[in-house]
């Protein structure tokens, strides 16, 4: 297909060569050879009148019109392939589509256990790849990366609509041998404590930090940070350190590690999490039927939830 002596199959190598910044690596994306992708080069070269990407040493770099296109060419193709290359209908018992998803492994932990078993109970075929929560999530949207991110709602885009799932309070963690085991967790104890916290990688990790500071006027001091919730008990057994967290991923931690839960000494607002799609695809009859696998992955979890005995006071 031809726009205006533009191929139009030569803007999803546009867009790949602009992600990728790379000829080779562009080639694996697209299954094809590095001369065919380098011919594919050279006619955009010939169209826009610029190199779109020039070699500075051992690396390509994007030039300010190559820059510029990067967002335009992404959004029509996500417009065609909202319009055009998704099947009208869906059938979750008969279809091989693989849905990306954007989670923390919170949320691996948490919430997409009962997901996975709805799906099989549903007899799905549908397949899932869980990638890692990075900064600027709805750059995935976007991109084409993802069909549906799940996030808290401060970060998610006001530019794309999106399903607020549950909610999730804050408790504290500490180890069972801890001074804080002794005594209650004041305010003026969790604020001259050391501190564990989770950042994603390449993430946000100052959201807290932000609102406790702006509520309570709390500068935590964090002694460390980790990429990886799963992590976080490791980093506080055998010490005096404390790890603000989810309740329900607490909950879980208890019972594999010698800590114990502490309510967190001040009110903090409770963490909404959502799932956000491109608002492109909100039609799309995929996306529908997993948004609803994901209200239903709620109840489940809801109903499997711990009894409040968990939390010592």
């Amino acid at each position: 297909m031809r726009f205006k002596k533009l191929d139009l199959n030569l803007l999803v190598a546009l867009d790949t060569l602009l992600k990728a910044r790379s000829v080779t690596r562009t080639a694996e994306q697209l299954n094809l050879s590095p001369s065919a992708v380098s011919n594919s080069l050279s006619r955009l070269r010939e169209y826009f009148g610029d190199e779109l990407l020039v070699q500075i040493g051992r690396r390509m770099e994007i030039t300010p019109l190559g820059e510029s296109l990067q967002e335009p060419v992404r959004d029509v193709l996500n417009r065609i392939e909202s319009t055009i290359l998704i099947p009208p209908e869906f059938h979750p018992d008969n279809t091989d589509r693989t849905f990306s998803i954007f989670v923390s492994d919170y949320t691996q932990i948490v919430f997409v256990p009962h997901l996975m078993t709805l799906t099989s109970e549903q007899s799905s075929t549908a397949k899932f790849n869980f990638l890692p929560q990075i900064a600027n999530p709805h750059k995935q949207l976007e991109q084409g990366d993802a069909d549906l991110l799940i996030i808290p709602s401060g970060f998610v885009s006001p530019d794309h609509p999106y399903d607020v799932l549950y909610e999730e309070d804050y408790v504290c963690l500490i180890w069972a041998e801890s001074s804080h085991a002794r005594s209650e967790l004041t305010f003026e104890r969790y604020a001259q404590a050391k501190h564990v916290v989770m950042a994603p990688p390449a993430g946000r990790s100052d959201y807290f930090e932000y609102l406790a500071k702006k509520k309570y006027g709390i500068n935590r001091d964090i002694i460390t940070t980790t990429y990886s919730f799963a992590a976080v008990p490791g980093l506080i057994v055998g010490t005096d350190h404390i790890a603000t967290v989810h309740t329900r991923l607490a909950r879980l931690l208890v019972k594999a590690f010698p800590l114990q839960i502490r309510p967190l000494p001040f009110h903090m607002d409770s963490m909404k999490q959502c799932a956000q799609w491109h608002h492109y695809r909100s039609n799309d009859q995929g996306l529908v039927w997993l948004r609803e696998m994901l209200k239903g992955a709620v109840t489940k979890m809801i109903r499997s939830g711990e009894p409040e005995s968990t939390l010592i006071q």
